[in-house]
């Protein structure tokens, strides 16, 4: 199978220069210089498949940007390989670069002294994008977004919300066969970060673009994305369903239940007294959070409902984002 996106063995160091402080360090590393490497990507390998949506996750300083840079030609490797629609991303190739688009929320591609529209028509001539498909594209993008009113100020008085909404529009002007995200949410308005998703869910069912997305909002990736890569320290520690990071790193589930007001009290010591399979996390009035482990839910749940009035009760794999901390803090491999 020809995959849309492949690396193998993908690789970037670099040379760090260090010295002690003070003016003779200073002096001999001009004669002397010393260098630290430092592996920022250590062998990492996938492949993507046409229309996949991966979401690629870890701490700073993990690897996430660089690997994206050198998939988007921004960088050579120091060593391995990688395929993207068929060429090879840091050669740069005009027809690849039409092919692709890479945003990052941290970097703006706008033109600072510009005005948002031309800006949007700079890229256009670069880009080669038909008058009538910009204009449709552009007037789409800017309704969606609610951006009429940005089109006439200058890139450097928008705020990091608007400047984000506007290189989201300028990213997807030529309609990419990929997309690299690298926290294309930064800096926007909830209601703006639920439009964003929504849109590109619908976008890549209409165009079968292929995206990787970086993102610290795990709500970025838990809406759009079924697969996950995890990276960490550059090396690639996890690569599959999202669903099944919990199975493979947490033994336990989360109980929530709301009680009646006639009620036992529920607290750690009556749970002990009554045998209740549970830990319990927390309360808020007569709402309580629980932790069980998996091979427990059923008869804890029982016994729960046996002993206590309830309102409400459900039961829910824990946060992803305590799943991948637990990854992190204890270098768990998966």
């Amino acid at each position: 199978m020809a995959y849309h996106i492949e690396a193998n063995g993908l690789s970037k160091t670099y040379r760090i220069p260090v010295r002690e402080a003070g003016l003779r360090s200073a002096f001999g590393s001009l004669f002397r210089p010393q260098f630290n490497e430092v592996k920022a990507v250590d062998e990492v390998s996938f492949a993507i498949e046409r229309g996949e949506m991966v979401g690629f996750i870890g701490p700073n300083g993990a690897g996430k940007t660089t690997t994206l840079k050198m998939l988007s030609g921004l960088l050579y490797p120091t060593s391995g390989s990688a395929t993207a629609a068929g060429f090879t991303p840091w050669q740069r190739k005009p027809q690849y670069l039409k092919k692709i688009s890479m945003l990052m929320g941290n970097r703006s591609q706008m033109q600072w002294n510009n005005t948002v529209y031309d800006t949007m028509h700079i890229f256009k001539e670069i880009y080669g994008v038909p008058t009538a498909d910009f204009k449709r594209h552009l007037a789409e993008l800017g309704d969606m977004f609610d951006v009429g009113k940005l089109m006439q100020k200058r890139a450097r008085n928008l705020s990091l919300g608007e400047r984000s909404k506007c290189e989201f529009i300028v990213t997807l002007l030529h309609k990419p066969e990929i997309l690299y995200l690298d926290e294309p949410t930064l800096g926007m308005d909830v209601t703006m970060q639920l439009r964003l998703r929504q849109y590109m869910k619908e976008y890549n069912q209409k165009f079968g673009t292929t995206v990787i997305l970086t993102s610290h909002y795990m709500s970025d990736i838990t809406s759009l994305c079924s697969r996950v890569m995890l990276i960490n320290g550059g090396h690639l520690v996890y690569d599959g369903k999202l669903s099944s990071l919990t199975d493979k790193i947490t033994p336990y589930r989360i109980i929530k239940l709301t009680l009646e007001e006639e009620n036992p009290p529920l607290s750690p010591e009556s749970l002990q007294i009554d045998g209740i399979p549970a830990e319990w996390i927390e309360n808020s009035g007569n709402e309580h959070t629980l932790r069980v482990k998996k091979e427990d839910v059923v008869r804890a749940s029982g016994m729960l409902m046996s002993r206590y009035i309830l309102i409400d009760f459900g039961i829910a794999d824990p946060p992803i984002e305590s799943v991948i901390d637990t990854i992190y803090a204890e270098g768990i491999t998966v």
